[in-house]
């Protein structure tokens, strides 16, 4: 048995160029397929969050439109409910390494406001491509990458292969003209290689340990391509 740690956000917000407060958090899916998918498989799953704040769900991907009907919605519902790690994470800082086979990020537009910006997550993630250790994010999650940057200032994930929410999904999302930043864009500055898939289309790029996926219907392959690593 393997043991994973999920780095969520903790809030419950993303503050947009105008200075409004968009209700956001974690994506539900990006979070409950996962967990599903490594828990089955027989692996420890840990949550951690930026101060160990309770991560909030973004309720707009608790919806029927999003989960496939209202008996996806409550299958949802109840499956957020039940994940404990959720509702007692582990403080971020606190979170040793080395105790974990495998790490993963989840996104919804949280990470965009803390870990985008956070040094613990991003010393985190410059320690794991460091270790090459299977490391898979998704949607929003990329956004956690732009705070990776080692002692020479460049960043750990400059040349590599990845993908994340892009800017079409974010203008058909309704959000891109109304966001301080566009991730997609971002994620090219720091120079990686951006590789778009169809919108909304499952899309995921594997790249050594790294393992990324565009969007929420993306996260169950990114799943199972860290439980081939870990295999």
């Amino acid at each position: 048995m393997s043991k994973i740690l999920f780095v969520v956000s903790g809030v419950d917000h993303w503050e947009l160029a105008d200075g409004t407060m968009h209700p956001t958090g974690y994506w539900a899916e990006e979070v409950v397929v996962p967990h599903e998918t490594f828990t089955s498989a027989g692996h420890d799953v840990v949550i951690a969050t930026p101060d160990g704040a309770v991560p909030q769900v973004d309720q707009r991907s608790l919806l029927p439109e999003f989960t496939g009907g209202q008996e996806g919605a409550a299958r949802m519902v109840k499956a957020v409910e039940g994940i404990e790690g959720l509702h007692k994470p582990i403080r971020l800082e606190d979170v040793n390494l080395d105790e974990y086979q495998a790490v993963y990020y989840p996104g919804g537009h949280g990470p965009m406001e803390d870990l985008a910006v956070d040094q613990n997550s991003g010393q985190l993630l410059v320690t794991a491509m460091q270790g090459a250790k299977p490391l898979g994010i998704v949607c929003h999650g990329p956004a956690a990458m732009l705070a990776a940057v080692r002692a020479d200032g460049a960043n750990v994930f400059a040349g590599r292969r990845v993908t994340g929410f892009t800017n079409e999904e974010e203008a058909q999302a309704g959000l891109a003209d109304k966001a301080k930043w566009l991730l997609q864009d971002r994620l090219v500055e720091i120079g990686t290689q951006f590789q778009e898939g169809e919108a909304w289309a499952p899309h995921v790029i594997v790249d050594g340990n790294l393992v990324t996926g565009q969007n929420p219907a993306s996260s169950a392959q990114v799943a199972t391509e860290l439980l081939r690593k870990l295999a």
